[in-house]
């Protein structure tokens, strides 16, 4: 929690680790008849955590036990209603995910990502890290800190010992709980709680007049990178008000190893002036930053976040060339292919029927505020399919297919994520179809311009007038009211 480090979701177990049942269950079941307790990962005063699993799924998990009648005490309930709300607005692949927040009357459950590999602490306390895996794991911090950014969300305490690594060695920022949101800030545009960690504060929050959370959070960041690369903190002192003068002053020195590309990035990053301090998206665009630098891509679906893997970009790549090698012949025998092992969309019953019955008013179609929309269409699936690939070309999204569902992905940085548009097609009759598209993330003002701009130009021919639909429609059998 806010007052304690130690209750992030992340320390290093071995795969063999027991569950067994705990007193933070209530009664010696299950928790909440869904998980089993097994070993204290952290504490603070008002929480505990614990690695857990579900055992339905046989996943691993961390559970967050929060003590209500502390909180209450503590005039802390606003606290953590804000820090559920920021961790369900991150939801990013190098950040510690929420899964779901559960309560009982006496405690309150966040039920959070496990990362198996700890803190990166632990790996820095060993000695500095080559200048290639420090370049990774900054580079991931940054790409972690620019998306919290972008949501109007500070982190205002990082540091190593809020940095976990999973299995795969990829770096996750945790422990949200002295986080802020742009909502908090005062007429005069700042931020004035004094938070953080003495090491790793920017000297503007010492100073306590105000300060932007973004840039303190990059002060941060170039403390952590310092210190990956040389294994000790540029500013240190026994005494804290002396070393508190180092940092106002920005007194530090740069061991010899270090290049001349990273001291001009650190120079930058490690600025007292927060007017003229490096920002995220000059960090980006920084030469020894983007030595090897990928932007990680995800998408949410079904409420889960998922990662694009390299292996699968470079499939579709091998794909679209294979394609392109064929002669013409050939690649019309493969289209007829694709489109000869389609499966037929899902029927609509009567009940289906009746609930997309408002949506069949095409004067409605894709209306303002709405974020989602229905059309008929007497079109092939694979026309329609067609169509809506031919559209995510022209504004440079990724299209992903799965039976008859197809999934729109923006590329750009929104406030709320990266715009997302999925459409299903499900038959009506043999001959009739009903193309149902949903905004799944991303701003409603982006979804809705994309929608008038683009997708309802590009699918208006395939789209059946109002009266053909009302003459196709009328042979249905339909139940009436008074049977």
């Amino acid at each position: 929690m806010a007052d304690n480090n130690k209750t992030t979701p992340g320390t290093s177990t071995s795969t063999s680790t027991s569950f067994k049942k705990d007193s933070e269950v209530g009664g010696g079941g299950l928790l909440l008849g869904r998980f089993e307790i097994g070993k204290l990962l952290g504490h603070g005063t008002f929480a505990k955590v614990y690695l857990a699993r579900n055992v339905k799924s046989g996943e691993s998990v961390a559970i967050k036990v929060i003590d209500k009648e502390k909180i209450l005490k503590g005039g802390l309930i606003a606290h953590i209603k804000r820090e559920i709300s920021i961790l369900r607005r991150v939801r990013h692949p190098n950040i510690v995910q929420l899964f779901e927040v559960m309560a009982t009357k006496a405690k309150i459950y966040f039920v959070m990502e496990y990362v198996r590999g700890g803190e990166l602490f632990n790996k820095v306390a060993k000695g500095r890290l080559k200048e290639e895996v420090a370049r990774k794991y900054f580079q991931q911090l940054i790409s972690a800190v620019g998306f919290c950014h972008a949501r109007g969300v500070f982190h205002r305490d990082l540091k190593p010992e809020n940095l976990l690594l999973d299995e795969n060695g990829n770096l996750k920022v945790s422990d949200f709980g002295l986080s802020a949101v742009s909502d908090q800030i005062r007429q005069d545009g700042l931020f004035h709680t004094f938070c953080g960690t003495p090491a790793y504060v920017a000297p503007e929050v010492l100073a306590r007049k105000g300060y932007d959370a973004a840039k303190v959070d990059i002060w941060s960041c170039g403390v952590i990178l310092f210190v990956l690369m040389a294994g000790y903190l540029p500013f240190h002192d026994q005494n804290v008000m002396a070393m508190y003068k180092k940092i106002y002053k920005g007194e530090f020195r740069c061991p010899r190893w270090f290049s001349s590309e990273l001291i001009r990035l650190l120079t930058r990053l490690l600025d007292t002036n927060p007017e003229t301090r490096i920002t995220i998206p000059e960090v980006m665009e920084n030469r020894w930053f983007k030595k090897g630098f990928k932007h990680i891509k995800f998408y949410i679906e079904d409420d889960k976040l998922c990662r694009v893997e390299d292996e699968v970009e470079k499939e579709e790549t091998d794909d679209a060339s294979s394609v392109s090698d064929m002669s013409e012949s050939d690649s019309e025998l493969e289209t007829r292919r694709k489109i000869t092992t389609l499966p037929r969309p899902a029927s609509l019953n009567a009940f289906d029927i009746i609930s997309f019955s408002r949506g069949f008013d095409l004067s409605g179609l894709f209306e303002e505020g709405a974020e989602e929309a229905r059309f008929v269409s007497g079109a092939p699936v694979s026309k329609i399919i067609s169509k809506l690939e031919e559209i995510a070309k022209v504004v440079s999204f990724t299209v992903r297919k799965k039976d008859c569902r197809v999934s729109l992905e923006g590329t750009r940085e929104g406030v709320k994520g990266p715009l997302t548009i999925a459409a299903e097609i499900f038959e009506l009759t043999p001959s009739l179809v009903v193309v149902e598209v949903k905004k799944k993330g991303g701003d409603r003002a982006e979804y809705e311009h994309f929608c008038n701009k683009e997708l309802k130009p590009g699918m208006e021919k395939l789209m059946l007038d109002e009266t053909t639909v009302k003459v196709s429609a009328a042979p249905l059998d339909l139940p009436s009211d008074t049977e």
